[in-house]
């Protein structure tokens, strides 16, 4: 059986997103996959080409006014040569974005990537996590502590560097990575079994 493949293309403007994008590598590794860091601030021609021949792409960045940062929406503009030419087309998508509020607007972030994975032809994977921390039993240590379905949301406050990413959210980002994997490993043997 084919190893899956999966690339993280992420931007990180204070680190925070680094920790988060790092996690979901470690989680992909732990399944099985062969695992990519793109900073898209600075992707190479090598690093689309390992895009280009991945079976998922993880999307990541900081959520800042209300969307994913500049940087990455220039990356995402970049992406347009590959849209021309369906060179995404049923891949795997799935995104993670860090914030200084528990909500932050990180829910528009995430969107902003499947939008952006819809527009690609990619099939999404959401966080497949029910919410934690949402009862008086539960606790902040919870995975998935900020709720979200689409993708893995973390929250650092703004005063604290990236040495003190929430290691609940840092867990969840690696459960998001080994989700990918594991889901790309599926997508895969289907493709071999229906000869796609």
């Amino acid at each position: 059986m084919s190893t899956p493949v999966v690339s993280i293309a992420y931007h990180s403007g204070y680190g925070h997103t680094t920790v988060l994008a790092e996690a979901v590598r470690d989680g992909a590794l732990e399944a099985g996959a062969v695992v990519h860091l793109v900073k898209v601030d600075e992707i190479t021609e090598e690093q689309w080409e390992q895009l280009d021949a991945s079976d998922a792409i993880v999307f990541g960045s900081p959520t800042y006014m209300g969307t994913a940062s500049g940087a990455f929406h220039q990356f995402a503009e970049t992406t347009s040569k590959r849209w021309f030419v369906h060179s995404w087309k049923d891949k795997l998508a799935a995104g993670f974005s860090n914030s200084g509020a528990k909500s932050g607007d990180k829910l528009h972030t995430l969107q902003y990537f499947t939008v952006l994975a819809a527009q690609h032809g990619m099939t999404w994977v959401n966080l497949g996590l029910h919410p934690g921390w949402n009862s008086t039993t539960a606790s902040e240590e919870d995975l998935n502590r900020l709720g979200f379905y689409l993708g893995a949301g973390a929250q650092t406050h703004t005063d604290l560097g990236p040495e003190e990413v929430h290691k609940s959210d840092i867990a969840t980002a690696e459960h998001l990575g080994r989700r990918v994997a594991e889901q790309a490993r599926v997508y895969i043997a289907g493709r071999a079994a229906v000869g796609a």
